[in-house]
């Protein structure tokens, strides 16, 4: 194994034994861009996939697009979710694309089947096939739109890395992570947007700016406190039924914002301590970023006995075999976060970021 791969963060157990590990790197930095704590190459860019939708919707309301399309707080919080495609969610893309006067068919996201297992059988006992309101990403997809009929800008193509809402998004995350995503690593994310290489550090600096956005242009810190206060009221509407997302936001409002993306990154932002959190599970694992977020919350005392036992199920899941027997747990390492950090070196080169595979 080469010197400079991450560690282990994450294992699971059978009877006893180690029967899988999960490799990953996470970091924690304050709002001045200052490091707090590091685990394995965070240096290295990463596609953050969907853990970026919060600032990726700053600018619906910067541009004041969010005004204009009238949008209440279910919707903003829709902008920054990796929703369920849930009846609920559903009803709120739908009545918000109508009112700007636009189709199912002006979504760039593509159709998928709901995520969760209730809806998805639902709609098979309906008959009927998913549209692109039941994709997890389209309240984002209807903020795009909604700032592009704004700004006087073509609706077609809103989703093209050159198209001015994409531009906004790209300069709008530069700021805010400290990186020039002009000349970062860029993918086409599941949901057809760009998906630029940034790497853990930048991620936890943007959320640190989130976390404690003074400093910040007044129009960019009210665009901040609106959205985390309408996720905060609604956080069903990020992610959906027995999601960690919607759990923890749920239980811990007042004091955090998170949110996950796919290939095993996950993202908080502490609005207490002021700082910022990203992991990166190398395999892509969502039971080991689950569990290494938790950990760290946990040793970041965000988490007390009682939020623990709460979220056990995503926090410390247990393995369950088919007839539902306990055959082990999912669990981070020995000594970790607890132990002395993986600090990568300030000045670690940047690996080239690896293609992401579709959610």
């Amino acid at each position: 194994m080469s010197e400079n791969a991450n560690p282990v963060l994450v294992e699971v157990t059978r009877g006893g034994a180690v029967e899988s590990q999960h490799r990953g790197a996470a970091c924690v930095y304050d709002a001045t861009g200052a490091r707090v704590l590091a685990w394995g190459r965070v240096e290295a860019p990463v596609f953050p996939r969907s853990t970026v939708k919060l600032l990726q919707a700053v600018p619906f309301l910067e541009t004041g697009a969010a005004d204009v399309c009238q949008a209440n707080f279910n919707e903003l919080a829709l902008a920054c979710a990796s929703h369920a495609g849930e009846r609920a969610h559903v009803a709120v893309a739908r009545t918000w694309l109508e009112r700007i006067g636009l189709e199912e068919g002006h979504l760039a996201c593509g159709a998928h089947m709901p995520s969760e297992t209730e809806a998805a059988n639902a709609l098979i006992r309906a008959g009927e096939a998913p549209s692109a309101l039941h994709n997890n990403c389209s309240g984002q997809h209807i903020a795009m739109l909604a700032t592009a009929l704004a700004k006087g800008e073509a609706i077609e193509g809103y989703h093209e890395p050159d198209h001015p809402v994409q531009q906004r998004v790209r300069d709008t995350m530069s700021e805010l992570t400290g990186e020039d995503l002009a000349r970062a690593p860029m993918g086409v994310d599941g949901c057809s947007i760009p998906t630029w290489g940034i790497t853990l550090a930048g991620l936890a600096r943007g959320m640190a700016r989130i976390a404690d956005p003074r400093g910040l242009k007044v129009v960019r810190q009210s665009a901040i406190r609106r959205l985390r206060n309408a996720v905060a009221r609604n956080p069903f509407m990020v992610a959906g039924t027995g999601r960690f997302c919607t759990a923890l936001i749920g239980r811990k409002s007042t004091e955090l914002y998170v949110k996950t993306g796919a290939e095993g990154v996950f993202v908080a932002a502490l609005y207490e301590l002021g700082v910022g959190i990203a992991v990166k599970i190398d395999d892509g694992a969502k039971r080991a970023s689950e569990v290494a977020l938790a950990a760290i919350l946990r040793y970041l005392e965000v988490l007390d006995d009682a939020d623990w036992e709460a979220l056990a199920e995503f926090a410390a899941p247990r393995v369950l075999n088919r007839a539902g027997r306990d055959v082990g747990e999912i669990r981070t390492v020995a000594g970790w976060p607890h132990g002395r950090p993986h600090a990568a070196p300030a000045d670690a080169a940047p690996a080239e970021a690896a293609p992401a595979a579709e959610p």
